[in-house]
């Protein structure tokens, strides 16, 4: 798939649209190279802390749930480092209009964890038009959730939501003889 492109897959509500980000939510950049080191680095770091963390859990028999949700937050995580340190090194750079090419002979379009990473689930739920009277965005195109994103952003964001909801069932009571 090309920059852009996109199939239907349930109407015009759930689209598989190609794009690719530099890691960030929402696209964002943090410093050019350097900072895509700097950010592939720390990513690093936390899923190890995050691996370490769920080793402990499941050596201390924690409630199950709560181990679910770390291994969930866990595997979304290690999905988009991987695809980061990976993705630039093995395709070319995508364009639209024009395919990346795997493995190319010139080598991929970028080094080691400074890949940019792909996403691809996209429900543009409901399009519409904001009013004219509307401050700042006044007739300008309304899209209910425009966010395009990856399974591995799906796991993180489902772990995370599933520890605040779960929360309560996580705390430490004595168990009772």
């Amino acid at each position: 798939m090309y920059i852009g492109e996109e199939f239907p897959v349930f109407g015009n509500w759930f689209l598989i649209h190609f794009t690719e980000n530099e890691g960030m939510a929402f696209g964002m950049k943090f410093g050019g190279s350097s900072g895509k080191l700097f950010l592939s680095i720390f990513r690093i770091f936390a899923v190890a802390a995050i691996g370490w963390y769920l080793f402990n859990l499941t050596k201390k028999n924690a409630n199950q749930k709560l181990i679910i949700c770390i291994s969930l937050i866990f595997a979304g995580a290690l999905g988009n480092i991987i695809d980061s340190a990976f993705y630039g090194m093995l395709f070319s750079e995508s364009s639209y209009h024009q395919v990346a090419v795997f493995l190319p002979e010139t080598g991929g379009y970028n080094t080691f964890l400074h890949g940019k990473v792909v996403d691809m689930l996209y429900f543009p739920v409901i399009k519409g038009y904001y009013p004219s009277w509307f401050p700042f965005f006044g007739s300008d195109i309304f899209i209910f959730f425009r966010p395009v994103f990856n399974i591995a952003d799906s796991s993180i964001t489902i772990g995370v939501f599933s520890l605040i909801i779960l929360q309560s069932k996580f705390k430490r009571y004595p168990k009772k003889s």
